[in-house]
């Protein structure tokens, strides 16, 4: 009987509660699991690959047929090159239905060979995507509901630290600007005198 692995590629900056569906999910359908991380240097993204890798290995550790991998270049290679037979992918909405199909029959027009498999998260994370976690993290909201608490963890971290480098950027400016008037001041008084 043939084994199939499927890939399951994305960005995963942070892993959301809708990730972690679908590989619970893609487990039970596929023999192997491969959740592949893009390196994409054009992004400027809140976590590295090998943050976000550790963050993917710790919520997975409970599923024998996934692993976590990174990669870069097209996806369809690198399918290849690990010889799974599908890719999976999430769909949340009509937009990303036309992104997402649009992508397949390009991935199809590339290698006929490997399929496209299209889920849908459960109800309940039918809105999440990782932009919208980060936004909430950022603005000072809760992400507990929608993150492991492994990674709220680790944005919340993030977060915190990139707070108190930009609170001390801002404290650096004002005693320059302090700096620049005092020394205004005593120009001005120089003349005068």
């Amino acid at each position: 009987m043939k084994r199939v692995k499927a890939i399951y590629p994305g960005s995963f900056d942070p892993p959301t509660n809708g990730h972690l569906d679908l590989i619970e999910r893609g487990s039970k359908i596929f023999d192997e699991l491969i959740v592949a991380i893009l390196r994409n240097p054009e992004k400027d993204p809140l976590f590295s690959v090998n943050e976000r890798r550790q963050m993917l290995e710790a919520m997975t550790a409970g599923f024998d047929n996934v692993s976590v991998d990174t990669f870069n270049g097209l996806t369809v290679d690198y399918a290849l090159r690990m010889e799974a037979q599908a890719i999976l992918r999430g769909i949340r909405a009509i937009s990303d239905y036309e992104y997402e199909l649009q992508m397949a029959l390009m991935n199809r027009k590339l290698q006929p060979g490997l399929e496209t498999v299209f889920m849908m998260p459960a109800e309940k994370y039918s809105y999440l995507s990782s932009r919208l976690v980060r936004e909430v993290a950022q603005l000072g909201g809760t992400i507990a509901c929608l993150v492991p608490e492994l990674v709220a963890q680790k944005v919340r971290e993030k977060i915190d630290i990139a707070n108190k480098f930009n609170a001390g950027d801002v404290g650096s400016r004002a005693a320059d600007e302090r700096t620049a008037k005092m020394r205004e001041r005593r120009a001005v008084n120089k003349k005068k005198n």
